[in-house]
């Protein structure tokens, strides 16, 4: 692979001056990661260049088709100036899934991971460094061909760009409510539910909206044939808590892979705990809410890191959750997972990688 060049930006943006104000999402560094793909030359020009507008023709596939895979990660601030990755090589990994169900042409992982830590050197001063604050990288590849016709492209742009950010839910790590989607489908088995692909994010908004008008931060979806079995909520892979047992939906095509949901598992399983992954009823989670055994539950991604949530509402059946607390394995979890990923805590089972 070719040797990424890097333009500096001769504007450099002020940066966030009051770090408790970061939000999610809706401030960018001073530079990007741009690579491109056309048939026949493959990947080439990796380059970092000044952040800003990219040009593309109106007939643009991506706009019309929606040929384009994403990922999420974070870059993390030490308390001793080191900067970390969390786990990089399964992002990319799982980019290349993405990548092969919507017929885009894989990128070299090794190399993708090594385009994250150059970005982020350049742009290093912008690691917020307030507690809990993180710089959230937004790899992505979508199709630039000027063509209408749905066919794979011949032409596609590798991107990547950063954002300072704070809590992903204004509520922190308090619980959050979740409402059980009954109307709307997300994704089958056979569809594209397993890839991060901006189609299964469009196709969950008309449920969140809904969702939030009646005070629900999220949606907890269902299995799209038979309507009985959990999935994931729309922005994090989802677990319970069980008359002692940890259960999370195993992974059969319709729900995302999550890095956050692996680590959870080896975590858990590291601690001795009995973790299942198998098919989850709702009526079984009523159930259990109702005999008292639903002790707790709570949502895992890259974003939110570990999300408890205190209550769950199926049809008009209202389930609270260990009176609306965090659970002390959601809280176990999280001061775990970002011990590690902040460098507080040993990470004995070799996750991070240092920015150098």
């Amino acid at each position: 692979m070719e040797k990424i060049r890097v333009e500096l930006t001769k504007h450099p943006k002020a940066k966030p001056a009051d770090q408790s104000k970061l939000g999610f999402g809706q401030i960018f560094t001073d530079h990007m990661f741009l690579m491109n793909y056309d048939e026949g030359q493959g990947w080439h020009d990796p380059r970092i260049v000044p952040y800003g507008p990219i040009e593309l023709d109106p007939s643009a596939m991506c706009l019309h088709y929606g040929q384009e895979v994403f990922e999420g990660m974070k870059a993390y601030r030490t308390d001793d100036g080191r900067i970390l990755l969390f786990r990089p090589d399964k992002n990319m990994a799982r980019l290349n899934v993405s990548n092969d169900r919507l017929c885009i042409p894989p990128i070299d992982e090794a190399f993708g991971v090594e385009a994250v830590k150059e970005l982020v050197k350049v742009d290093q001063d912008w690691i917020p460094t307030a507690k809990d604050t993180s710089l959230y990288i937004r790899p992505f590849i979508f199709s630039t061909d000027a063509h209408l016709g749905v066919h794979p492209a011949k032409h596609l742009l590798f991107c990547i760009i950063l954002s300072p950010v704070g809590a992903y839910y204004p509520e922190g790590l308090n619980p959050v409510k979740i409402y059980v989607e009954n109307e709307y489908v997300r994704a089958v088995k056979g569809g594209m539910g397993f890839t991060k692909t901006g189609g299964n994010y469009a196709a969950s908004l008309k449920a969140q909206d809904e969702a939030e008008k009646i005070g629900y931060t999220q949606v907890l979806w269902l299995d799209g044939v038979e309507r009985k079995y959990v999935e994931e909520v729309g922005t994090m892979n989802v677990f319970f808590k069980v008359d002692g047992e940890i259960l999370t939906p195993a992974l059969q095509g319709s729900i995302l892979s999550g890095i956050t949901r692996m680590s959870c598992i080896e975590i858990l399983k590291s601690w001795g705990m009995k973790v299942t992954e198998r098919r989850v009823g709702i009526q079984e989670l009523a159930d259990a809410a109702k005999a008292g055994k639903l002790e707790e539950a709570f949502g895992s991604g890259t974003a939110a890191v570990i999300s408890p949530i205190g209550e769950l509402r199926w049809k008009d059946d209202i389930m609270p959750i260990n009176n609306g607390e965090i659970g002390p394995v959601s809280q176990k979890l999280y001061d775990t997972l970002t011990g590690i990923q902040w460098g507080r805590i040993p990470d004995e089972f070799g996750w991070t990688v240092e920015v150098k």
